[in-house]
């Protein structure tokens, strides 16, 4: 954690934090380990044992969220490795082709920015069969007031095998449709008819049903387009990659369109089916700041088995900063390369006199009174919830902290209805 928080994205790194002597006392440790002991340690890890608690920690920082309407986002991303890693073989990998790697399978909590689970797999394994199994056995496992108010996923999900076993469930969701013949067919055809309304952010759309050969029903989908303002050229080596525009109307000599055609369960008007496909987007955020803040990609060892121990590690950690920096800025999300020089670039120097330890911290930084302005409020927020602490259950103190972390997202609305008066003036604050 200590070499998370640091910035570091390889065990080497962790020896720059050894000579650190306040810290490791102040976490119930004699001292920072190396980092040979280190991979040690986690070598000698229960795999099972291990992946329970980590993945029983990640639930509980969304635990008191989830009571909510909340969103599933399902997505991978490609890690490429330079090493002998095991489960390090060639697969999807646009940006390069050949390259061995790894691919994380992760679920969020919708523009929330809260990572729900982290699976490593094979570079090969990126299509959602490999997905499924750990995403219907996490949502199996949540009481059904707390599953999501629907799921959503690029076109790698949009097929029957997805969609069939969340409509088993009672889960709603909002997938991408791949571009094949029948789908263009089905893009003409609302061409033709010309019934377009307005989707948002320059975008027009119309719905219709439809059954692709192999779905077992027939299925709602929304057909979106954008009017393209300069002509557009597709190379061939294009033609594999996810972000083409996979289909322009280019017949028109004066209006060219980018479609896009999207499969749901949910009944609301397009505008909105659109816009809750634009939000999915928030989650590409988080794959960057994870790779480039947060260490994915980095910590691998030859087994699979570690690989996957400290993703999980890093995913936790990245989740519990967000919690605490959101609790100083609550107005928004504060990314590790503002927030962690931020609230971390402290002196800190520990006395002891009469019995009593005091920690005294002087920030290096630039902005330092809006560092002590936020944490000041935070200790007052917390204080509020410790005064009431025989009154509150922990779940209840739980979801008070989200609210008030949260409280953009939440628009001032407390998870969970009540709060004590004293609390919902600091909320309102």
């Amino acid at each position: 954690m200590l070499s998370l928080l640091a910035g570091h994205k390889r065990y080497a790194h962790m020896m720059s934090i050894r000579a650190d002597r306040v810290t490791p006392e102040l976490l119930g440790m004699s001292a920072v380990v190396s980092d040979d002991t280190v991979r040690r340690a986690l070598k000698a890890l229960d795999v099972a044992a291990s992946t329970s608690w980590l993945q029983d920690n990640l639930h509980t920082c969304t635990e008191g969220l989830l009571v909510d309407p909340w969103v599933l986002d399902i997505d991978t991303t490609v890690i490429p490795l330079y090493g002998k890693q095991e489960g390090a073989v060639p697969g999807y990998n646009p940006q390069k082709p050949g390259r061995p790697s790894h691919v994380y399978h992760v679920y969020f909590a919708g523009n929330l920015r809260l990572i729900l689970e982290a699976e490593v797999q094979a570079g090969n394994r990126t299509a959602s069969m490999y997905t499924q199994p750990g995403l219907w056995a996490y949502l199996d496992k949540l009481p059904k007031k707390s599953r999501p108010a629907f799921m959503r996923g690029d076109c790698a999900y949009g097929n029957e095998q997805m969609m069939r076993e969340a409509e088993r469930r009672g889960i709603k969701y909002l997938f991408k449709l791949k571009q094949t013949s029948n789908i263009k067919r089905l893009i003409y055809r609302a061409f033709e008819r010309g019934e377009w309304v307005d989707a948002g952010k320059g975008w027009e759309g119309t719905e219709d049903e439809l059954t692709l050969t192999g779905w077992t029903a027939s299925r709602r989908v929304i057909v979106i387009r954008r009017r393209l303002k300069d002509d557009v050229v597709l190379s061939h080596e294009q033609q594999d990659l996810q972000i083409q525009l996979a289909f322009i109307d280019a017949d028109s000599p004066v209006k060219k369109y980018e479609y896009a055609v999207l499969v749901t369960s949910l009944s609301d008007e397009v505008l909105t089916i659109a816009q809750h496909y634009r939000d999915r987007a928030d989650i590409e955020n988080v794959f960057d700041e994870m790779k480039n803040q947060w260490s994915w990609g980095g910590y691998t060892t030859h087994d699979l088995a570690r690989c996957q121990l400290m993703v999980r590690i890093s995913a936790l950690v990245f989740n519990w900063w967000s919690l605490f920096a959101g609790l100083a800025f609550p107005d928004k999300h504060a990314e590790a390369v503002t927030s962690r020089p931020l609230l971390l670039h402290s002196i800190g120097k520990q006395t002891r006199h009469a019995g009593q330890k005091k920690i005294t911290i002087t920030s290096m930084h630039a902005e330092h009174p809006k560092v002590r302005k936020a944490l000041e409020a935070g200790h007052r927020f917390l204080s509020a919830i410790k005064s009431y602490a025989e009154q509150l259950t922990n779940l209840q103190r739980w979801q008070l902290l989200l609210s008030r972390i949260f409280v953009r997202f939440l628009r001032g609305r407390i998870i969970g209805g009540s709060a004590p008066p004293r609390i919902r003036r600091l909320l309102a604050a």
